[in-house]
Order: structure tokens, then C-alpha cells, then sequence
């Protein structure tokens, strides 16, 4: 049997672009046979997801799962809108959202629990997939409530919310409260919960943004400044949740709308948290010309 070595392995993956734990237990299997080991990795189907891994996944699903005091959601890519009607993949964006809600939403253990999985899933699809992104909320007590917009199967579809609602109140009326505010999450897409969560960077940029269009005005510093405060109020109302305008009246306060309800159930209700995942954001797509394709392939044929 031929000495399993770093460089073996390495050459191995050079070959067939698979992970480095998958081609060094190829070598063993095949007692060092680098043919073997390249056919072993080819029938485990490894070998064909990882020449898949190069090419763009911004499709896929959105799955929402949400019981009583905890959710989950989850974004899992894939090539091509057509896998999302697949049902072995809908199967499996179903169980990475009951693992997350399970175990948690470590994308790196998800990774590892769900990962030999997904590989097969890519080997017998023929598409390259990524298990991309997971969240876990949960309320010690009160309501986690979830909604998927455009829904493609039950729980999975192209944006998931999450929203957790801290409360002694019903947990119907919580869970209908839920809902409605998921719904305009889903819609209004704020950024942050409350001013203080903010991220300070994109806060710096606006600021900066909004300082130098008051300076265009020639007015005094001190005037500049109560100017740049004022919009950033603005500013605020558009990505800040609890300072956006409900928009299931066009009118109220999300603050108000929380208010309000707990008001109407006779006990507090604190809006503690809430996640939102539309499919395929921040990932850059690429666009192709079908004809230049063709023209290309017929020139090196």
C-alpha cells in the first residue's frame, strides 16, 4: 500500500477539485491508487459536486419554520429557479430549518451535519448548491412567528421572515400579530430594529452623504448641522423597524402598532426581534449571451 502523503492528497484534489478529507479517505479506500481513488470519488459523486462548486447558485429556497417560542430560517442556493420545484430539494431546505430550530443556527455545524447530504443532493440534481446562511430566534416568553412571501411549497419560497414577540399575552393573538408585522417586514425590508442597532458604518456614510448635500446650500454651520439631523430622522423612518410607518395603514408607527396591541390583549408586548432572508441578495449574478455562447463553441469545435 503506497503512503498516504500531503502531496498524494494534494494532487488528488488538484484532479478533481473534491475536499481534502474526501480525497485523502479515497487514497485509503484505494490503497494509494490515485486512479482508483479519482473513480472512487466519481462514484460517491463527490468528485462531480465539486466541479460544480464553481458555478454561480443565487436561486434555491427560503425555508421558515416556526414553533411556539422558536424559529428558523434558512437560505439554501442552487443554480436555476427550476430546482426549487424539485421536491428532494424542497425535502432538504424542510430538514436544514428543523435542524437549525433543533440545534441551532452555527452555519459552519450546519455545514458539517448537512453537508453529505447536500453533496448527494448535488450529484444526483446535477447543479451546484450552497447551504448559504441560517438564524434561529427564540422568545423565553411569548410568540416566534414566521411567513414566507410567494410561497413555492408549504414553509419555503423566495423571502422568509422571522419575527419574536415577548409577551404573557395569547399566544393566538401574538402569533396574529406576528404575522401581520412579518408581513410588512417582508415588504418594507428595515435594516436594523432599533436606531441604536444601526450598523455605524452605513450611519457614517449617510451622515456624510447628507452633511456635504447641506453644505451645497451655503447655509451656516450650525444650521448645516440641525439640517443633517433632521434627515437623518428620515433616514431612520426608512431602515429603523420600530420607526417605520405600518404598512397596513399607511399611518402608524410599528412602535405604535406594537403598543397598541398589547394594550388591546392586557399585558406588554416587546418587539425583540426579527430576521429577514430574500433568496439570492448580495450575491452577484452573472449574466450570459446565449448567442456568443454558441458562436464561441462553434469556433473551438
Amino acid at each position: 500500500m503506497a503512503e498516504i502523503t500531503a502531496a498524494l492528497v494534494k494532487e488528488l484534489r488538484e484532479k478533481t477539485g473534491a475536499g481534502m478529507m474526501d480525497c485523502k479517505k479515497a487514497l485509503t479506500e484505494t490503497a494509494g491508487d490515485m486512479e482508483g481513488a479519482v473513480d472512487w470519488l466519481r462514484k460517491k459523486g463527490l468528485s462531480a459536486a465539486a466541479k460544480k462548486s464553481g458555478r454561480v447558485a443565487a436561486e434555491g429556497l427560503v425555508g421558515v419554520v416556526a414553533e411556539g417560542k422558536s424559529g428558523a430560517v434558512v437560505e439554501v442556493n442552487a443554480e436555476t429557479d427550476f430546482v426549487a420545484r424539485n421536491e428532494q430539494f424542497q425535502g432538504y431546505v424542510k430538514s436544514v430549518a428543523s435542524h437549525v430550530l433543533a440545534k441551532g443556527d452555527d452555519i459552519e455545524a450546519l455545514k458539517t451535519a448537512k453537508g453529505g447530504e447536500l453533496t448527494n443532493l448535488i450529484a444526483t440534481i446535477g447543479e451546484n448548491m450552497a447551504l448559504r446562511r441560517s438564524r434561529k430566534l427564540t422568545v423565553g416568553e411569548g410568540v416566534v412567528a414566521g411567513y414566507v412571501h410567494n410561497q413555492t411549497a408549504p414553509g419555503l419560497g423566495k423571502i422568509g421572515v422571522l419575527v419574536a414577540l415577548e409577551s404573557t399575552g395569547p399566544a393566538d393573538k401574538l402569533a396574529q400579530l406576528g404575522k401581520q408585522l412579518a408581513m410588512h417586514i417582508a415588504a418594507a425590508k428595515p435594516e436594523a430594529l432599533t436606531t441604536a442597532d444601526v450598523d455605524p458604518a452605513a450611519l457614517d456614510r449617510e451622515r456624510n452623504v447628507l452633511s456635504e448635500q447641506a453644505r451645497a446650500s451655503g447655509k451656516p454651520e450650525q444650521i448645516i448641522a440641525k439640517m443633517v439631523e433632521g434627515r437623518l430622522r428620515k433616514y431612520y423612518e426608512e431602515v429603523v423597524l420600530l420607526e417605520q410607518t405600518s404598512m397596513l395603514d399607511n399611518e402608524t408607527k410599528i412602535a405604535k402598532v406594537v403598543e397598541n396591541a398589547g394594550k388591546a390583549m392586557g399585558a406588554p408586548v416587546k418587539l425583540a426581534g426579527f430576521a429577514r432572508f430574500a433568496l439570492g441578495e448580495g450575491i452577484e449574478k452573472t449574466t450570459s449571451d446565449f448567442a456568443a455562447e454558441v458562436a464561441a463553441a462553434v469556433k473551438t469545435a
